[in-house]
């Protein structure tokens, strides 16, 4: 069984992005588990911080349940993110905890600082996690598979590695999961997530020759596609 760790800096980016892909594994078998670094608690324009907080965490909540994953939530302030020892060492203690195989996050280069955080942070927390000589309350715990998600606002050099295909089941659940997201529904600042990563699909699967499709880049050095996450992924 292989268990997935997406990792966000907001509750619902990795839903977004991966979501269909965690659903995928769920399906098959495996675990599939969303952390979320903060709630993204500031992206509305309309409702006060502390409402849009807790009906953030509900629909994280709700969207994790639809497609069968795991929750977890840490603590911190949406763009007040920091990035700092400790909270790289409380996701490394996360990651000896869930001891997961594979590892999805945002990529290097974004528009929002939190999701380039997010990035370094994971770098740093999967170091710590697997580092044997760093003692914490739990042990050691390298996970094996890195890999970056396909979102737009951190589209800056980004290349995509391979193409997952996806399950019709697979891309109805999500489909209709990410859909309990306001923002997704864009109900905050009127862009349509729904239907672009809904979109987004197509557009990743057509060069592999499949119906749909989510994609992902590969760290540098490490482009060997041919994993038990990525199934049937087909290199771009």
């Amino acid at each position: 069984m292989t268990h997935v760790l997406a990792i966000g800096a907001h509750a619902g980016d990795m839903d977004l992005t991966a979501g269909a892909v965690l659903a995928q594994h769920v399906q098959a078998g495996d675990q599939a588990t969303l952390l979320h670094l903060t709630l993204g608690e500031r992206g509305h324009p309309r409702i006060p911080v502390a409402e849009y907080a807790e009906q953030k965490r509900d629909e994280a909540e709700g969207f994790a349940a639809a497609i069968g994953a795991g929750v977890r939530f840490l603590d911190y302030e949406d763009g007040l993110l920091p990035e700092d020892e400790d909270v790289k060492m409380r996701v490394g203690d996360l990651i000896r905890e869930l001891r997961p195989d594979v590892i999805l996050t945002h990529w290097s280069e974004s528009i929002h600082k939190d999701h380039a955080r997010t990035h370094r942070i994971v770098l740093d927390a999967r170091f710590y996690g697997g580092l044997r000589t760093l003692e914490r309350e739990l042990p050691a715990y390298w996970a094996g598979e890195l890999y970056y998600a396909d979102n737009w606002e951190d589209a800056e050099g980004y290349r995509p590695d391979v193409s997952v295909e996806l399950t019709e089941e697979a891309y109805e659940v999500w489909s209709r999961a990410i859909t309990g997201y306001a923002f997704a529904r864009g109900e905050t600042y009127g862009f349509p997530y729904v239907d672009y990563y809904r979109a987004l699909t197509i557009v990743r699967g057509a060069p592999a020759g499949v119906r749909r499709a989510q994609a992902f880049a590969a760290p540098k050095g490490s482009r060997d596609l041919r994993t038990r996450f990525f199934g049937k992924g087909t290199a771009a």
